[in-house]
This record gives structure tokens, C-alpha cells and sequence, in this order.
């Protein structure tokens, strides 16, 4: 690059202020008079006269033959007319803009321009700012440097800037034709890397040397809390950064740390590199490395991460993570874990081996991609015992998980008059305690749109007979049920049961007397089952015996069905008019129904047997269904004739706002609902009432509280077997109603924000892929080959001279109690306390616990405490189960940065599997 001298542009650089002179000014004024005196113009000659041209014949003859053998003159055979050097390019090929706030002033003599104070110079995509810059014209260089104010202060640093890179040192001496520069004291960020040098030279566009120089992902680069020092360092900008000899340094104090030389990949794009492990030691199996692997970053849409354990005594563990995602089209992640673990060693008495694996994917299209069709998938499958002897931490919170689910669906829509909707899906319910697996592999459903075949072309339906409405329902299911053992073994098919039932609902509803609502329907069932059962009494061998008949067979059901319902309003005004008490209204909202059922009794799909006492002389009848092996309900054999009450409830009141700026009051919530349901059976011969069952729900404490509780009454005593007998339990001795069972449950999240209005919301996604807790109130995932522990937080807050005064805290509880006497055991079947919560004791320090109380069996639950130490650019954790089967402790500190997340220390005390 070069730079214009001034006079190619313009005259002058500034201009100087005119002065007069009279003795020149009479001297040009007696010249012009003198030449307007005698001066004379051309004349044009008289008409008249003729002038004959004079012939004469040249001496010298040409033939016209003699042109062909003349010689070309030399001027005409110069070859620097056809010279290959192309002349020399212009300095620019851009347009050069500068500007000063003092002055702007150019040197003709040392051909050097000087920019002073907030000069500025563009050129293309250089930027240069500083406090003086001077160009020099005969050295094609540039200098930039600080400006000394009054005080003897310098003030005003250089700032140049190329493309997205940015310099800002003291001082920067630049050449336009070499494009070289050196630059002193410079300042520079390269991909959250601070990178500091004495002295800086820049070859070019692409490399650029320094010496001396320190790199570090502090905020603070002039007081950095730790930095590497090198003596040669090579800066390729958003590509790399390559180092000799390099040490680290803490707080300006060197370290023992060091590398002979280092490579940093700088780069906006995602790149593979190494994971590299932590290690530890646990006693059953010995020293380890944990979470070390390798990162492939395959495309800008899919990436995979394959880590590994592996302990001295033999065990190991693999883990293959992978995340992909189409923008605006599909985004998901898939997981496969898999460990191989060995207790103790081969010859002693507690040597075990064993093989756990847990596969996940979760997948989720984006609705707007296809909005008639939808693939999405949820899957969380593996050994049961998984998560209670996995070694790895991250699965640490995940043990006290009961339950694995898993679903993938694929849903299709078909427009059109009536509409379509059909979806295949898989799902999968494991109960890691039992070990039970139930899939369904697969399960197709069908549905047409609801069919109006009386409705009018021409405006609302009204009436019986327009509002009759049917549609067509198929479901074809394949179900599974098998053991841990048996999973992906072809055993598990061999108890595979597969079915298909087809429904016809036929409604219609109206108004009755202006304010009820009735409806009314039937329902047609066809189930097909392809397995049927034949039982009979073999007298020899004393047992019952069945057999299964592997065919096609089919049944048939039906029943109707009415319900009646209105709503109701009350209002009640606890003011009058002038008054301003703080409690207003309360508004109550009732929505009474009654309901009729019935349902015939099937007994053509009945059959009996006969058992023979032991004595031979009395035979017992036993009534089955063939098809009590079926998926779906086998038909009834009893005849119900059923009127269902209910009554759901709503309370709000309004008062009076503490703020007094509003001018409406404010609703409260006293029950969001509170629902009572139970029948009176008039087919039955006895115990004709069903138990009253009361469910309901509310918020509280502004709504940071929910509650949720039921309970079931029974108006019917029980005998001295504890059984239920057609006698009211208030006739037997007893109160009106006897409670069999209760439960209450209660959530309750609370911060120091709830009383500002500003609420922060956690994400728990490693606990909600495993089928845990979206809270903490089972402990965190600490999970630090994530790149997500390593995020910092953007908006770092300056702490405060009174930060006491505000202390960040949270506070999550969860309580449960559950009440059982069906049989007269009255008891608390459950009855525990969870919570979970952190507090910032400091700017920079925060403890946390999780933890709870089993009331019943009297216990400390699972605890979990964490102890969190903001260093700036690197962070501190401590985390420790202090007692337990579990008991554990986990120590980290890491740089925070993803750049050098690999520069970290890890200690843990892995659980003792002997307890």
C-alpha cells in the first residue's frame, strides 16, 4: 500500500493570508496599456489580385516497383515500443480519507503530513486512529503514537485496525509498500484470547511475529490474574497461534508449568481436537482416567465426541455423543454409553463382571418445515441397574431415577373433507426396580375428522338432530412385555401380543331449557385378537389348565352414555358503594353434571369350567373369558346401569393493590379448582354408591407455591375381615364417610428475585434426558467435558461496596404425604421433605445443598453439598456426598474459557461399591 503525495490532489495544503503591493500592481497596469497601444491584429489582404502558382517537376523519379525493397527506418524497428516491463502501478488503488481536531498540516520540504490530535486515517479496510499520525511520502511509511497532555500524561493510544483484526499499542510504524510494521506495546483479542507483546512485527496480512509476548483469556489484559509467557510467539489472526518455549504465571508470579512449545487453533468454525481426561483413584478398582477422548467436528450440521474410562484393575467405559441440527428443518442429539465393570480381582471371593449400556436420543423438527407431518423422538433405554453402578460422574444425580421411557412417533395429516390424521409410534417403559419392560413395537393409530351429516350448508348448527356427529378410530398395537435379561434377545418376542381395535363414537349435544347443556352418545367397539385361551380342570394332576389357540378372533361391544351440566356463577361484594375495603369480591364458579352409563353384559364371549374338590363330592363353577389374554379391555360380563355426579368449584377474590398507581384491584386464586365425583350404580344388587373422590389445586404466595391434594371417601363400613359389607359406615358405629386414602403434595420455589419481579430460570437438561427432575433437589450433573460448564457469564456485574445489602439466594422445597386405610391400616405410606438451594455468600462465592427428610422411616434422603469459587478466568468447584451408600467427593478448577478448558485439575473420590 502507498500513499498519494498531497500536490497529485491538490494545490496547496493550506493557504496563507494575501498582502499588497502597489509598485507591482502600477507596473502590470503601465504593461498592459503599453501592448494595447501598439499592438496590431493580422489583415486580411485586398480582392482583386490573383496569384498564379509557379510549376516545376522534381528532379528526383520514384518508380512505384522501388517501394517494395525500401528499408524500415530504425525509429520504426525500436523495441522499446513493444517493451514487455509494464509501468509501475499507482501507490493507491483506493480512496485515502483523513481528518484532525487541531490541525492538519504537511511539510512540503520533509514531504511528511501531520495529523494531530483524534487523527484518523482510511483507507480500504485499514482503519488507523491515534493521538498524532504522520505520513511520511518519501519512506512510503506511517507513524501513530500518544499524545502528552498538560499534565505530562499520554493519552489518545494508536488503535489500527485490518479486517476484523484490532491492535492497540503505543506506538505502530507502518510501510505501504512492504506492508510491513512494528508495533510496540500491543494489545490485541484473537477468538477470547488476550494477547500482549513489547515489540510486534507484522509481515503481512497473514503473520504476524512477537516477541516477548503473553497470551491469556482474562478480561483484564493489563492486569491479568494468570498469563503465559513466551518469547516467540507466531500470530496467524483466526487461524492460529503457534508458541516456543511457554510458561504459565499466576498473579505475576512464574509457575513449575511449562510446554516446549504450543499450538492454538484460532477459528470460528468448529475444529477437532483432543479431550483430555481427569484422573483419580478408587479403591476397588484402582487409578483411572475419565471423560479423555476425541472431538470430530464432521460438518457445520453434525459432530461427534468418543470419550472414555478406564481404571488399572480392567475396567472401562466408552460414551459417543453426537449433535446435529438443520436450521429451520430438524435438530436433535443421540448418545450411546457402555461399561464394562470388574470388581476386585479374578480369584478372590467379591470378583464380579458385569456389562451396563444406556442409549438416548432426543430428536425435534422444527413445526414450520412440513406443518402436515411430524417425526420426533424421545428415547431413554438401557440396563436398569444403569444409573445406580455406573462409575462416571456425570451420571451421579441419576440413580435415584425409578423409571426409563422412551417414544418415537412419526404423524401424518391429510387435508381434506373429512381430514385424516394418522401416526406411527414405538414406545418403552422400564421400571428399573423390578427390572419389568413393557414396548409397544409398533402402534399405529388412525382417525377420520369428525362427519356432521345433518348439519345445514348455510350457517351454525343448532339442534338434535344437526349437532349428530360420528367419526372412525383404528388403533393396531404390538405389545411386548419382558425382563432386563431377555432385552434384544429373541426370547423377548416369544410373549408378544398383537391386536386391533376399531371404534365409532356417534355424539350429539343441545341446550335444554336455554342454560343446560345435554349430550348424549354410543359407542361401538370391534376389537380383533389373534391369540384366545381354552380352560379346563385336569382332575389328575389336580390343576387348571390352559390352552392357547394361535388364531383369529374377534368381539364385539357398545354402551350410551348422557351427562347434563350447566355453570353457575355467585358474586359476593363485601364493599358498598364509597367504601374502600381491602377485600372487594369473591366470585364462585360451580359447574354441576350429571352423567348416565350403560353398559350391557357380553356373555357370549364367556365359558366355564368345573373344579372337583379334593374330596370328589363338590364341584366349583369358574367363569373365564377366552379373550382375557387380549391387549385391550376384554368385554364385561356384568351389567351396569350407572348416574355419575359431579361438581367442579372455582374461588377468586379481588383486593384492593398495594400499588396505589393501579387503579383495578388485584385477583387472588383461593382454588383453582376443587372437584367432587361419585355414582350410584342402579343395576347393582348391593353397595350401589361408588366412593366420593375430592381433588383440587391452588397457588399460593403469589403464586410461588402449588398445591395439589386429594382424598377418597367411603360411605361404607368394613366387617371384622376388613372387608366392605352393604352397610353405611355411620350405622356400624362410625363417621359418615370413611376416609380410605389422602395425599398432598406441595412445590414451593422462592429467590431473593421474587420480591423484585426479576426471576432466573436453570436449565436441567442433563437430568431431563436421563428421566429425572427438571430442579436439583437430586443434585447436579457435573459434567465438565461439556462445553456448557465452561460458558461464562456475559454481563459480568461489578460487585458492590454494600453487597451485603442484596445476597443472591434460591430456595426449591418439594413435600409429599400420602395417607392409605383401605383395611383399616391407617398409616402414612409416604411422608418426606425435599429441598434444594444456593446461596452467593460473596461476589465471587457460592454454597449450595440438596438434600431432604424422610418422616416416615426417619432419615436424612440423598445429600448432595456444592461449594462454587468464581477465580475470574478460571472457576472452582467442590462437590461431596458426606454420607450414604454414595458417599463421594469431587474437586475442580479449570481456566473457564472452552479455548483452554483442557488446562485443568480434577480429584475425586469415586463411591465404595463394598458399601
Amino acid at each position: 500500500m502507498a500513499i498519494q503525495k498531497p500536490s497529485h490532489t491538490f494545490t496547496k495544503i493550506h493557504l496563507k493570508a494575501l498582502r499588497t503591493n502597489n509598485f507591482y500592481i502600477l507596473f502590470a497596469l503601465s504593461f498592459t496599456v503599453f501592448i494595447n497601444t501598439f499592438g496590431f491584429a493580422q489583415d486580411i489582404p485586398n480582392s482583386g489580385g490573383k496569384v498564379t502558382p509557379k510549376k516545376s517537376n522534381d528532379s528526383i523519379s520514384v518508380n512505384v516497383n522501388d517501394l517494395e525493397k525500401l528499408e524500415l527506418s530504425e525509429a520504426g524497428q525500436d523495441s522499446t515500443l513493444q517493451d514487455s516491463v509494464k509501468p509501475k502501478q499507482e501507490f493507491l488503488t483506493g480512496i485515502v480519507t483523513y481528518k484532525a481536531t487541531d490541525y492538519t498540516s504537511f511539510n512540503n520540504k520533509e514531504q511528511k503530513l501531520y495529523l494531530y490530535n483524534e487523527a484518523e486515517v482510511y483507507y480500504e479496510d485499514m482503519e488507523l486512529k491515534a493521538g498524532i499520525i504522520v505520513i511520511d511520502y518519501e519512506k512510503n511509511e506511517v507513524y501513530a503514537g500518544r499524545i502528552k497532555d498538560s499534565l505530562g500524561n499520554y493519552s489518545q493510544k494508536p488503535s489500527f485496525k485490518q479486517g476484523d483484526n484490532l491492535v492497540e499499542p503505543d506506538s505502530i510504524r507502518f510501510n505501504f509498500d512492504t506492508e510491513k510494521a512494528l508495533i510496540f506495546n500491543s494489545k490485541t483479542e484473537q477468538q477470547g484470547m488476550q494477547i500482549y507483546a513489547p515489540i510486534t512485527k507484522k509481515e503481512n496480512d497473514s503473520v504476524i511475529f512477537l516477541y516477548k509476548g503473553r497470551f491469556t483469556t482474562s478480561k483484564n489484559i493489563e492486569n491479568p490474574e494468570y498469563y503465559f509467557q513466551a518469547n516467540k510467539i507466531k500470530l496467524v489472526p483466526n487461524k492460529k497461534i503457534v508458541v516456543g518455549l511457554t510458561n504459565m504465571v499466576v498473579a505475576d508470579v512464574p509457575t513449575p508449568i511449562g510446554l516446549p512449545f504450543g499450538f492454538f487453533p484460532l477459528t470460528k468454525k468448529q475444529t477437532s481436537g483432543v479431550i483430555i481426561p481427569s484422573f483419580g483413584e478408587q479403591s476397588s478398582r484402582g487409578y483411572f482416567l475419565q471423560n479423555g477422548g476425541y472431538y470430530f467436528a464432521i460438518s457445520d450440521y453434525l459432530d461427534l465426541a468418543v470419550l472414555g474410562d478406564y481404571y488399572t484393575n480392567g475396567s472401562y467405559g466408552l460414551r459417543f455423543e453426537s449433535n446435529y441440527a438443520v436450521r429451520y428443518k430438524f435438530s436433535g442429539n443421540l448418545g450411546f454409553r457402555y461399561e464394562n465393570l470388574i470388581e476386585s480381582e479374578r480369584g478372590f471371593p467379591d470378583y464380579s463382571k458385569s456389562t451396563i449400556y444406556n442409549i438416548r436420543w432426543s430428536h425435534s423438527q422444527d413445526p414450520k418445515s412440513s406443518p402436515n407431518s411430524r417425526f420426533s423422538a424421545s428415547v431413554n433405554l438401557g440396563s436398569s441397574k444403569y444409573y445406580r453402578e455406573t462409575i462416571n460422574q456425570v451420571n451421579a444425580p441419576s440413580f435415584l431415577n425409578n423409571t426409563m421411557a422412551s417414544s418415537v412417533s412419526y404423524s401424518k395429516t391429510f387435508q381434506g373433507e373429512p381430514q385424516v390424521n394418522l401416526s406411527l409410534a414405538a414406545t418403552h417403559s422400564q421400571n428399573t426396580n423390578t427390572e419389568q419392560i413393557n414396548m409397544t413395537l409398533p402402534t399405529l393409530q388412525a382417525s377420520v375428522s369428525r362427519i356432521y351429516p345433518f348439519e345445514p350448508k348455510i350457517g351454525t348448527k343448532k339442534g338434535i338432530i344437526q349437532n349428530i356427529n360420528f367419526q372412525y378410530n383404528i388403533r393396531a398395537e404390538n405389545n411386548i412385555q419382558t425382563t432386563d435379561s431377555l432385552f434384544f434377545k429373541k426370547e423377548m418376542w416369544d410373549d408378544a401380543r398383537f391386536g386391533v381395535n376399531h371404534s365409532i363414537p356417534l355424539t350429539t349435544n343441545f341446550k335444554v331449557f336455554k342454560y343446560l347443556s345435554l349430550s348424549a352418545g354410543t359407542t361401538f367397539n370391534e376389537t380383533w385378537t389373534f391369540e384366545s385361551v381354552k380352560k379346563y380342570y385336569d382332575e389328575d394332576t389336580k390343576e387348571v389348565i390352559t390352552e392357547v389357540d394361535n388364531g383369529f378372533e374377534s368381539f364385539r361391544s357398545y354402551n350410551f352414555n348422557a351427562s347434563l351440566g350447566t355453570t353457575l356463577y355467585g358474586m359476593f361484594n363485601f364493599e358498598k358503594e364509597g367504601e374502600d375495603k381491602k377485600i372487594k369480591q369473591l366470585r364462585h364458579v360451580m359447574r354441576p353434571s350429571v352423567s348416565y352409563i350403560i353398559n350391557p353384559s357380553f356373555d357370549q364371549y364367556y365359558d366355564t369350567y368345573e373344579i372337583v374338590s379334593a374330596d370328589g363330592l363338590t364341584t366349583t363353577e369358574v367363569e373365564y373369558s377366552k379373550f382375557e389374554n387380549s391387549i385391550y379391555a376384554t368385554p364385561t360380563n356384568r351389567f351396569s346401569n350407572t348416574i355419575g355426579l359431579g361438581l367442579s368449584n372455582n374461588i377468586e377474590i379481588k383486593v384492593r393493590d398495594k400499588d396505589s398507581t393501579k387503579t383495578e384491584p388485584r385477583k387472588i386464586k383461593l382454588l383453582d379448582n376443587l372437584n367432587f365425583n361419585t355414582g350410584y350404580d342402579l343395576a347393582a344388587d348391593s353397595i350401589n354408591w361408588n366412593p366420593l373422590r375430592i381433588t383440587g389445586s391452588t397457588q399460593l404466595l403469589k403464586d410461588k407455591m402449588s398445591v395439589n391434594f386429594g382424598a377418597t371417601l367411603n360411605p361404607y363400613a368394613l366387617d371384622s375381615n376388613n372387608s366392605i359389607i352393604d352397610m353405611w359406615n355411620i350405622d356400624n358405629g362410625g363417621s359418615l364417610f370413611r376416609l380410605t386414602s389422602a395425599n398432598v403434595t406441595m412445590n414451593y420455589t422462592i429467590s431473593n428475585t421474587t420480591f423484585t419481579g426479576r426471576e432466573t430460570d436453570e436449565s436441567k437438561e442433563e437430568n431431563l434426558r436421563s428421566g429425572g427432575r427438571a430442579d436439583d433437589l437430586f443434585g447436579r450433573s457435573q459434567d465438565f467435558a461439556d462445553a456448557s460448564f465452561y460458558e461464562d457469564d456475559e454481563d459480568e456485574k461489578t460487585p458492590s461496596d454494600l453487597y451485603t445489602n442484596v445476597i443472591p439466594w434460591s430456595l426449591r422445597l418439594a413435600y409429599a404425604v400420602n395417607y392409605s386405610n383401605v383395611r383399616r391400616e391407617d398409616e402414612i405410606s409416604s411422608h418426606s421433605l425435599m429441598f434444594s438451594g444456593d446461596v452467593e455468600l460473596s461476589p465471587r462465592w457460592k454454597v449450595g445443598a440438596s438434600s431432604g427428610y424422610d418422616f416416615k422411616n426417619k432419615g436424612v434422603t440423598y445429600t448432595s453439598l456444592r461449594f462454587e469459587r468464581d477465580l475470574l478466568s478460571w472457576r472452582m468447584s467442590f462437590n461431596w456426598i458426606p454420607f450414604g451408600d454414595r458417599t463421594s467427593w469431587n474437586f475442580f478448577i479449570g481456566i473457564k474459557s472452552n479455548l483452554l478448558k483442557d488446562l485443568k485439575y480434577d480429584k475425586r473420590r469415586q463411591p465404595d461399591k463394598q458399601l
